[in-house]
């Protein structure tokens, strides 16, 4: 699978301490050195902010896809390559798996785990033919990995999309993933 455009999803606040400011600008940087065009949610604050900037300093391209409710409260990040004003959250989620090649999730709160999520979730409905993969910076994310096992292990996740959500601690090994990257079946039931 060619990987041209990936799709961030991450925090629009700062979280404890500079590591992970620092992290989201080293993964821009890392996007623009492997001409991978940023996809993210268009604001210039926190995480997102960080890996949007850390992209445009380093000559990358950033796609911001903003709500107008947002834009107007003028969280938008200026410079950016180009900006799509959404009318809602639902509208702006799915024009940024339009957009991508790829989802991928920085730590982050509720809004980030819905975004990867949804990814997620319609993978196994057939709706999403695209990698998902989360970026465990830190372990950040190894709960929630377990929390996948356990739907897993109680039955309310099969093994082909449990193991099609890849967790990795570099930004290389993700994209190695996603460059093999096989399309699952979409999920049946029994008639």
């Amino acid at each position: 699978m060619t990987i041209k455009r990936l799709a961030i999803y991450c925090g629009a606040l700062n979280g404890q301490g500079k590591d992970y400011l620092v992290q989201a600008e080293k993964v821009g940087e890392w996007l623009a050195a492997h001409q991978i065009e940023l996809v993210y949610g268009g604001g210039r604050h926190g995480l997102m902010g960080a890996v949007a900037r850390g992209t445009l300093a380093n000559g990358g391209i950033v796609h911001s896809v903003l709500t107008q409710e947002l834009y107007d409260r003028g969280v938008a990040l200026a410079g950016v390559t180009d900006r799509q004003i959404m009318p809602n959250m639902d509208r702006r989620k799915e024009m940024m798996m339009q957009m991508a090649d790829g989802m991928i999730a920085l730590p982050g709160g509720l809004g980030t785990l819905e975004e990867i999520s949804q990814a997620a979730s319609w993978v196994t409905v057939g709706d999403n033919a695209k990698p998902v993969a989360i970026y465990n910076y830190h372990g950040f994310y190894d709960e929630l990995k377990k929390q996948l096992v356990a739907m897993n292990q109680a039955g309310f996740l099969e093994d082909l999309y449990l193991n099609n959500i890849y967790f990795g601690n570099s930004m290389d090994d993700i994209l190695e993933f996603m460059k093999g990257y096989q399309v699952p079946h979409h999920r049946t039931y029994d008639k």
